[in-house]
């Protein structure tokens, strides 16, 4: 009796094996199958399209499938931004996600590169979207993908953010004050810091803003480099749609809202009534000396980053100036509208509607 029960057992055992095998090597192929299916429906509409004379989807700007990176610089304020985009997006029905690096690491191995590329760019089902990371810029055309990611990114004084990274990583934020972060008892001030010219204040802790826009270049990487601060204003002036700054995250999520409603219509009534605007703040922060801050100043990498955050504010003021209007006499922000139109069109008809 035993016998036959165990035989019995192991029967179903290796039938249930085999089952789920198989369901699993259907489900793949079906997903294969239809990835295939999808790419032959996008080259026959794109033929289609150049055959009618109509540009190809890659060339047209449809917001339905835009991408936006947010590449995040850490302590400029990105908490408390992209918590405005989670808040708005089941409403403006786009999808946000998470980039997560391992150890936090901003650059990634070639072999991520393209998989990032590849899913980014393929990953349908999630798009419209917003990812968001504290990753360095990457360019997409190395990639050979012809449609583009929208790049955004916020920045703040370069000393500020300094003092502000130093004391979080010591007393953490009111957000997760329960979280042990990694120098937590560490009681030194940033003016000790300093004047022992410990590793903590260094200046690999200064040059980040600069690397992150220059990318992932091994240059971007070596502290005051003059290429990547030349490489990163480039890249903000081509290669971003917008950057803000911490000191004015109003101004930003206003030019956002008008000029990418899609995603960010409402962002500013919710900036200016919800809890959003003052999300995260570190515990506990000791301004620094005029010693220290003369100090900190007189090094070459800081001069890069104050050069670099000033080439981007005066950009950003020139956007703001063109794009908005505040209203006297109260707190509102409007955009200056539409200023161009078109007329002399000629020839009336389509010509390939005439034929």
């Amino acid at each position: 009796m035993n016998s036959s029960r165990l035989k019995s057992s192991r029967y179903l055992v290796f039938l249930t094996i085999g089952v789920s095998g198989f369901t699993m090597l259907m489900y793949f192929h079906l997903a294969t199958e239809v990835t295939h299916l999808r790419n032959v429906m996008h080259s026959h509409a794109a033929l289609g399209s150049i055959l009618r004379g109509v540009p190809p989807v890659d060339n047209v700007l449809d917001l339905d499938n835009l991408v936006i990176i947010y590449n995040r610089v850490p302590k400029t304020g990105s908490t408390s931004f992209i918590g405005l985009a989670y808040d708005l997006c089941a409403k403006n029905k786009f999808n946000v996600l998470h980039i997560n690096t391992t150890k936090n690491m901003p650059t990634l191995s070639l072999t991520d590169q393209m998989r990032f590329v590849y899913n980014v760019s393929n990953w349908l089902e999630k798009k419209p979207g917003i990812y968001h990371g504290h990753i360095a810029y990457l360019d997409f055309n190395r990639f050979g993908v012809s449609r583009q990611p929208l790049y955004i990114n916020i920045i703040r004084k370069p000393l500020d953010r300094l003092v502000s990274y130093y004391y979080f990583i010591r007393y953490g934020d009111d957000l997760r004050p329960y979280l042990i972060r990694k120098k937590m008892g560490d009681k030194m001030t940033l003016d000790e810091c300093v004047a022992l010219e410990h590793a903590d204040c260094s200046v690999n802790h200064v040059w980040l803003q600069v690397p992150f826009f220059c990318g992932h270049h091994s240059d971007c990487w070596i502290p005051g480099s003059n290429w990547a601060l030349e490489q990163a204003k480039f890249n903000l002036v081509h290669n971003y749609f917008l950057v803000g700054v911490t000191e004015e995250l109003k101004d930003f999520v206003a030019l956002l809202e008008y000029s990418l409603p899609r995603f960010f219509k409402g962002a500013l009534n919710l900036y200016n009534t919800g809890s959003k605007s003052h999300l995260r703040k570190t515990v506990k922060k000791i301004l620094p000396s005029e010693e220290t801050v003369a100090k900190l100043q007189n090094t070459k990498v800081m001069r890069l980053e104050e050069e670099f955050y000033n080439f981007a504010l005066n950009h950003f003021h020139y956007l703001r100036k063109k794009t908005l209007v505040d209203v006297e006499g109260s707190d509102l922000i409007l955009d200056r509208g539409q200023n161009f139109g078109y007329e002399k069109i000629k020839p009336r008809k389509n010509p390939l509607e005439a034929s």
